[in-house]
């Protein structure tokens, strides 16, 4: 039976997958969700035999179903490769009472690998299938990760361009490196003088402007997004939540049918609702935990019902999620509001003019597979530390947002339900706030210096992304105000 897409902000007509891959974002600037969450087709035993390709396939043809199985499973060949430094590409490190579910062993260390090394291709799979000729130009903005993940993915990628805005300031040390080191023609990194939310807010305007469209039609391009906003994100990281329940049914961790606790560090709130999206495809999750450092915008709505981003924005250690706009948030308050385009749009509005809204009763009440918490940039540090000498593993200071908030939860409510924590990237991305969390002598080392201490510390190996980066020349250097995005733009791509 063929899945439909639905805009979160209007009843226009509903689209296939192909088309809302292609377009990123609605025409009417809502986000595009299945019109039925599909259930899976195969039993949760039978997933503990298959490898992470075949648990891709069968979850994501349900939601792709205008691909055929031999466009899907090429997409997926071609992404999950020997880019992925382990031989399980999501491992799961049990450490101090929890199960570390490690996304970031991709080219880029972060869990934004999962899904960006398969959206070029189901891109250029959807470009082929509508039978588009003008060339997609990749529009992203990001705190950190999604960045370097799309520009890996989409480098040379041929009939494809990319640019990627980011915080100049915003961002770690590492983080930047590998983004105006990118190679490829076709690649395009700007520093905007402003904060993740000013490059978001500035790339859906961008989306949304009908004048600047038609002047890329006729100069023979068009934009789509790689951001979490677009379904083509979504759909693939679904996938390591059924797998890694999969995994510790396999290892005789879980019992068939055993209910598992998520908790995931959260900002743009994409990688928690595709655990969402697993629990009601069939996996036995109970609680959502959504975890906020103390750009707490998340925390604040799942206790009050009040999305209110009207607050300083702190520049934190864990800087991915330094996000008060957490644009995927749009698709569960669509879906808790009966799929009711008008009731969303009117949020959304609210959130646009006065920078807040309030859900109803009702809402906040089909919310209850979340909750919320929080990790101040203390807690952060001393939990890296504690669970550095507890158990000899080191984690990222995302990670460790997401532990803080768990050891808190279990504190608070003595639920001991088994629990995965959604590690989103390796330490050796942050390395000086993860050195000096583990001991301030550290700070004085230079950021390779500290790689390499790393290495010894954890007894890791030093990845091959933070290798390439030691010595390799800074390609992009253009900064610019939020004001100019567009001017940018055009000016890369010549129109």
């Amino acid at each position: 039976m063929e899945l439909f897409y639905q805009s979160t902000r209007s009843k226009s007509k509903p689209v296939k997958a192909s088309q809302a891959i292609l377009k990123g974002l609605a025409d009417d600037g809502g986000l595009y969700v299945p019109e039925a969450i599909p259930t899976l087709d195969k039993g949760l035993e039978e997933f503990s035999h298959m490898t992470y390709q075949e648990t891709a396939y069968e979850v994501m043809k349900l939601f792709l179903t205008d691909f055929t199985e031999d466009e899907l499973k090429d997409c997926i060949n071609k992404a999950y490769d020997s880019k992925f430094d382990t031989e399980v590409m999501t491992p799961l490190v049990e450490a101090d009472g929890a199960y570390y579910l490690e996304l970031f062993h991709g080219a880029t260390i972060a869990f934004k690998d999962m899904a960006l090394s398969i959206l070029p291709h189901l891109l250029i799979t959807s470009a082929r299938k509508n039978n588009v000729s003008n060339e997609i130009v990749i529009l992203t903005a990001t705190s950190g990760d999604t960045g370097k993940a799309a520009l890996a993915g989409f480098a040379d990628v041929k009939g494809t361009k990319i640019i990627v805005f980011y915080p100049k300031n915003g961002v770690s040390p590492i983080q930047e490196k590998q983004m105006v080191t990118q190679k490829g023609d076709n690649t395009f990194v700007v520093g905007i003088t402003g904060n993740f939310d000013d490059a978001q807010t500035g790339v859906k305007k961008l989306f949304g402007d009908k004048e600047l469209e038609k002047q890329m039609a006729d100069a023979g391009f068009q934009f789509s997004s790689a951001n979490s906003i677009n379904i083509g994100r979504l759909v693939p990281q679904v996938v390591y939540y059924v797998y890694a329940y999969a995994q510790l049914l396999k290892e005789g961790k879980l019992e068939n049918g055993e209910k598992l606790n998520v908790v995931v560090p959260t900002g743009n709130f994409g990688n928690i609702l595709a655990a969402y999206f697993a629990k009601h495809m069939g996996v036995p999750i109970a609680k959502l935990i959504c975890a906020s450092n103390e750009n707490k915008v998340l925390y604040d709505f799942f206790e009050t019902g009040i999305y209110d981003k009207n607050r300083e924005f702190i520049l934190t250690s864990s800087p991915s999620m330094d996000i008060l706009i957490s644009s995927n948030l749009e698709r569960l308050i669509y879906m808790t509001a009966g799929c009711d385009a008008d009731k969303n749009a009117a949020f959304m509005n609210s959130l646009s003019k006065q920078g807040k809204y309030e859900i109803t009763h009702d809402m906040k009440n089909a919310m209850t597979d979340f909750c919320g918490g929080y990790a101040t940039e203390q807690e952060t540090a001393d939990t890296i530390k504690a669970l550095y000498e507890k158990t000899g593993y080191v984690i990222d200071t995302h990670t460790a947002v997401a532990a803080t908030v768990l050891n808190k939860y279990k504190a608070a409510t003595g639920d001991n339900t088994k629990t995965v924590v959604a590690s989103t990237a390796s330490p050796f991305k942050f390395t000086r706030s993860v050195m000096n969390a583990i001991d301030k002598k550290y700070d004085s080392m230079g950021d390779f210096e500290l790689a390499d201490e790393l290495s010894k510390l954890a007894n890791v190996k030093i990845p091959k992304a933070i290798d390439e980066i030691r010595t390799a020349p800074v390609l992009h250097n253009t900064v610019c105000d939020k004001e100019d995005m567009k001017a940018v733009v055009m000016k890369f791509l010549g129109i």
